[in-house]
């Protein structure tokens, strides 16, 4: 994401402010970032971003997830995670795929530019 002479995400003060917060179910959450959170550190390297869990006792077994980077990274994570928890299959494959791709390679700029067409994909495909 960051090319040569630009600054790391982590060294850009911005980069920190207005963290992405929200729960998750623990099935969510352990099937994105694995048992034992074994996907965990490949997110986060692949996204450019820190993302924290943090297990909360609640009656569904929720976890808060924080995660500070790059704003458009920040916003790719959330429509990841938003369509793999939709009830839409639609939306679930496309967060299957966008799993499966931050889990084994680094996000391109394209892709963080782009994110937001593929959902107005499945939206234009679910009215059909």
């Amino acid at each position: 994401m960051s090319t040569v002479g630009e600054k790391a995400w982590w060294t850009l003060p911005e980069n920190f402010h207005s963290p992405l917060v929200f729960y998750m179910e623990e099935d969510l959450e352990k099937h994105i970032f694995g048992q034992g959170d074994k996907y965990l550190r490949s997110i986060e390297v692949h996204s450019h971003t820190f993302i924290q869990l943090e297990p909360w006792f609640t009656a569904t077994g929720q976890t808060r997830v924080i995660v500070v980077g790059p704003p458009r990274a920040r916003k790719w994570l959330q429509s990841m995670i938003r369509s793999l928890g939709s009830r839409d299959s639609c939306f679930r494959d496309q967060g299957l795929e966008m799993l499966q791709r931050v889990r084994s390679q680094p996000l391109t700029n394209l892709e963080l530019h782009h994110h937001l067409e593929s959902d107005t994909l499945c939206l234009s495909l679910s009215v059909r």
